[in-house]
Parts: C-alpha cells; structure tokens; sequence
C-alpha cells in the first residue's frame, strides 16, 4: 500500500514514490491516459515502504486524474441548458404563430369591410312591436340571422348553433354580452305574434324583428341576402329559399365576420372572442 504522510496526494508525489518498483514503472505512462485509470484504480501495488505507525493511503480514482484538467458540465447542467434552449426555441415559434395568425385576421377584417356589407340603416318591429333600426344596437356586438319561422330544419338548426355560441360567451367572465338577432325573410307570414312565438324557443334574448315586405327588402339587400318564396301548395304553404349565414357586427354597427353552416358553435364563438380582443373603434 502507497505512504505518503502528510503530503498531498497527487500525480507528481506518486510518481516520486514510484520509479523504484519494476512493475509499476512501465505503467505510468499509461496512466496519463484517461481509459486506463479505473482499471489502474483496481490494481494492488505490494512493497510501497511503510513508515511505523503511519497509514495506509488508499489509491482511488482521483489519485489518478490530472491536476489542472477542466471538468465538463454535470448531467443536471447539461439537461437544464437543453431545457432553456427548447424553452426558447418553442417561445419564439408561438411568437411567430401568433403574430401570423394575427396578421391573417387584420387582413380579412380589412377585406371584410371593404365588401361594404350592412351599410346604411334600417327600420323594423320587433317581436314586441317596437320600432328598432340599426343604431339602437351601436355598442353591442351583435350576432344575425336572416330566415323564416315556418323553415322545416336549416333555420332552427342555425338558430340553435347562433343561440350555443352566444351562452359559450356568456359563461365566460370578462366578456361583452352579445345581442342575438333572428330577421325574417317571410314579413307575409312573419307578424309580430308569429315572431314572439319564435323566439322564445331559443334564447330568453333573442331579438325576433320584422316589417313590411319593402323594409325586409332592404335590409336584406344591405347584407346581401338572398331569398325568394316557392310556390304556394293547396294549404297555402310555401318554403322560402334564402342564403344562409351568421352575420357578425361590431359595437361600431359595421360587419365584421360571417360563419356558413360549416362552422359550429365553438368555432363561431372562438371567432368572435378574437374579434372582441382585436376590437378598436373607429367611430372615436
């Protein structure tokens, strides 16, 4: 066993007790070489002088390594700098999806409104039978929808996805309210007491509104609906072929959004959380 007292044990002190053993000699260079110093670490070196009452210096690894040789990074160093640089790697992709998808909204709310769908007023009788025209919804987003109360299934389903998105915004604190809005597009058939009837199916909210065969006209010209009533059976019964779509109005009164059938009620919703986020007046 190795004697050293009191000195540090290092490579030069060991290779100054060392050049007069034969068999350990031949190794020393070897030792330099980091591959052989677990093995070297096993080996038992017989014949070291022993001083009277000292102790034994056990050869361990470190008695083999190399003064001055610069350590790498732990484990938990090497997973940690990893992590930050994912971290930052998946920071800067969200910025980017982000800024991405929020420049495609600005450039269809732009082209939307070059459209110049819902332009001007209008004038019509609620399910009540009070006269509302476009400005008494300025400063509420509104969601519209033009059909007929006599629609076998498209209007009712429509109606229902309309009525869906509007609760899914209300459950959610911090939010506008959202006025919902059913127009006819039968004013023959469509009276106030029909509407009334109507919409208390869907929403204690929805707002049914009607008027004259001109004043129907109108406003649906103004957004661009389509519509034309069929031909009239032996009961006087009749189906109005119409265009379907959901309108989405701003506080400032104009259109901003439209969603197809294609769309469900999560998907109107989350559309028009992105519109209530990106929201600057202009009418300021």
């Amino acid at each position: 066993m190795l004697r050293n007292p009191g000195k540090a044990c290092t490579w030069n002190a060991f290779c100054q007790l060392v050049p007069q053993h034969r068999s350990i000699r031949p190794m020393l260079p070897l030792a330099r070489t980091p591959k052989a110093w677990p093995r070297l670490c096993q080996l038992r070196v017989p014949g070291f002088p022993r001083s009277p009452g000292s102790k034994a210096l056990p050869v361990t690894r470190h008695l083999w390594s190399r003064q001055g040789q610069p350590q790498g990074p732990g484990l938990r160093a090497r997973l940690m700098i990893t992590a930050l640089i994912g971290a930052g790697l998946g920071g800067a992709w969200l910025a980017m999806k982000a800024e991405k998808e929020q420049g495609q909204h600005q450039r269809r709310t732009a082209a939307l409104r070059q459209a110049a769908i819902g332009q001007g007023n209008f004038s019509l009788l609620d399910h009540r039978g009070q006269a509302r025209c476009k400005a008494d919804f300025r400063g509420q987003w509104v969601l519209l929808y033009f059909g007929f109360t006599h629609c076998p299934d498209i209007c009712p389903d429509e109606l229902e996805k309309l009525v869906r998105a509007v609760r899914l915004l209300e459950a959610e604190p911090g939010l506008p309210p959202v006025q919902p809005v059913f127009i006819t597009v039968d004013p023959e058939r469509d009276d106030v007491a029909a509407m009334a009837r109507y919409v208390q199916d869907f929403h204690p909210r929805l707002l049914g509104l009607t008027g004259s065969p001109e004043q129907v006209a109108q406003v649906s010209r103004s957004y661009r609906v389509y519509y034309s009533a069929g031909p009239k059976d032996e009961d006087q019964d009749y189906i109005v072929d119409h265009s379907v779509a959901i309108y989405l109005l701003s506080p400032d009164g104009l259109f901003t959004d439209y969603y197809g059938r294609a769309q469900s009620a999560e998907q109107v919703a989350a559309s028009v959380r992105r519109h209530m986020a990106a929201f600057r007046s202009v009418l300021q």
